[in-house]
């Protein structure tokens, strides 16, 4: 067994290494049977997910950091005209100006990057990505809670939990299981974009902890009788925690709330 780079060792880099696990997440990132116009790989590593992702892409841009690995994967790929392996790192690239998919399998360390990354880029229609199994489930409600960021994101973006991949999947061995998430942006947004700002502040309110629970917290900036009068639309109780509140709930304050 090949020993991993001092590279992938400081980016918390596990190589997918099941066969089948690679087959499957390919069919979840590029779901629907017609081949993705562009489709952007993160850490492409040994070129596992590259070799099941790259027959259904027109175009295919593999970014691994390594350049030992680079190397490897340049020559796996020489014969692939429309595969193109970058040796950069993936955060600094310049996200393309066409629609255009992202896939892989993040490392640990970087996966609030990449993500970040993925949700500022405007051209972006969707991201499948292979990441620790727990980040996957806070972020896609799994838990029974919501998080702020997906809050904050979801009039535009539609995350989920598609699958759960067994550590043992990786080399080397990672010390929890995988999770792939999957980032779709919405054709429409749920909100126009006048409202986006008056949004964004209510969220960040109410996820303040300010007054000791999200009733007091909405109650800072609005009179207490459009809070209850915005409670019983959503169906909440007045003592909810606030990651209880789920993003069409959020939708439903926001309607009664917004000035």
């Amino acid at each position: 067994m090949a020993r991993p780079t001092a590279t992938s060792r400081a980016l918390s880099q596990n190589f997918l290494a099941d066969r089948s696990a690679a087959r499957r997440f390919a069919r979840l990132a590029v779901p629907h049977g017609t081949p993705a116009p562009l489709l952007l790989e993160v850490g492409a590593g040994k070129g596992a997910l590259t070799d099941r992702l790259a027959p259904l892409c027109r175009e295919l841009h593999a970014y691994e950091i390594d350049p030992r690995l680079v190397a490897a994967l340049r020559g796996r790929f020489s014969g692939a005209a429309h595969v193109r392996v970058v040796g950069a790192d993936f955060l600094a690239a310049r996200p393309p100006r066409t629609p255009f998919s992202v896939a892989g399998n993040v490392p640990f360390s970087r996966t609030a990057a990449v993500v970040d990354w993925c949700l500022r880029a405007p051209a972006l229609t969707d991201a499948t990505l292979l990441t620790q199994l727990e980040y996957a489930r806070k972020r896609t409600g799994d838990y029974g809670s919501w998080t702020r960021l997906t809050v904050l994101t979801w009039p535009r973006h539609h995350w989920r939990l598609l699958a759960r991949v067994d550590r043992r999947s990786f080399r080397p061995v990672p010390r929890v299981d995988a999770g792939v998430v999957r980032i779709e942006r919405r054709p429409v947004p749920l909100l126009d974009a006048a409202a986006e700002d008056g949004w964004r502040q209510l969220v960040e309110l109410g996820f303040s902890g300010v007054g000791g629970s999200l009733h007091a917290s909405l109650r800072r900036a609005r009179p207490r009788r459009r809070v209850d009068a915005a409670f019983r639309a959503a169906r909440l109780d007045p003592g909810v925690l606030v990651g209880a509140v789920t993003p069409e709930q959020w939708l439903r304050l926001h309607e009664v709330l917004a000035p």
